[in-house]
């Protein structure tokens, strides 16, 4: 099990930890790994405002989440935007999505996605170390139910990733990540659960109708479509 935790630390973050398990073998603990992120996120983000303005805080604490994560995710966004166009075919999108450039859809896509995460982070106030752990946590945990209903499309790490993983590390991490939302009350919880099932979703559908199933940059994309959406959530004065 230990291998299977140094795994997802592995493929989550940037730290150098050495396993031998597939990132699959680990999705039982990604919603964990997500969590222990955002709670450090949180931390950041509660310094002070005798210290450091609210906003400068909430900088630093996405700054936090993007370098500790190598922008592994927010890579996954932008080649998704820049790649699904409309009337493009399947080939041209495994084509755009194999490139490592970043065209105008990408870069407004991640500028979009930073200014409303920071702005919620920001808004967070003294919630923000149990936001943070579930928005993160449960985004992480989305990639992995995503990849279990999802079929493969192509090659690379989506399709190692889907065909890897089992049901009960599924099940596992889906539990954990409807759990983590109701860390900020019981409206907040039933409402980024919700939002987070729409979001797997919408995506399946969508990805599956376009290429036929996932790829790697789906899941990341994914990822950063239910972080945002969870924080929002959190900050909306109807699940305060």
């Amino acid at each position: 099990m230990m291998q299977r935790f140094l795994a997802a630390v592995q493929f989550l973050t940037i730290v150098p930890v050495g396993s031998s398990a597939s990132p699959a073998q680990a999705a039982f603990f990604f919603p964990l790994v997500g969590a222990v992120l955002g709670a450090a996120a949180g931390g950041i983000r509660s310094i002070p405002p005798s210290l450091l303005p609210s906003a400068i805080a909430a900088t630093l604490a996405l700054l936090f989440l993007i370098v500790i994560t190598g922008a592994l995710h927010e890579d996954g966004l932008a080649d998704v935007f820049d790649a699904f166009r409309a009337g493009r075919s399947p080939e041209r999108i495994h084509a755009i999505l194999k490139d490592s450039r970043v065209g105008v859809y990408g870069a407004i896509a991640l500028v979009m996605s930073l200014l409303l995460r920071w702005q919620a982070i920001e808004a967070l106030g003294g919630r923000a170390i149990p936001a943070l752990t579930a928005a993160v946590g449960a985004s992480r945990g989305a990639m992995v139910v995503l990849g279990y209903v999802s079929k493969p499309a192509g090659e690379g790490i989506g399709k190692s990733f889907c065909a890897g993983l089992g049901r009960p590390a599924t099940i596992a991490a889906a539990v954990q990540s409807a759990a983590l939302g109701f860390l900020c009350g019981p409206a907040a919880g039933a409402a980024a659960l919700a939002g987070n099932i729409m979001i797997i979703a919408a995506a399946r559908s969508y990805f599956h109708r376009r290429i036929g199933g996932i790829t790697g940059d789906c899941l990341g994309a994914v990822c950063q479509f239910s972080e945002a959406l969870t924080l929002l959530i959190f900050v909306c004065p109807l699940f305060i």
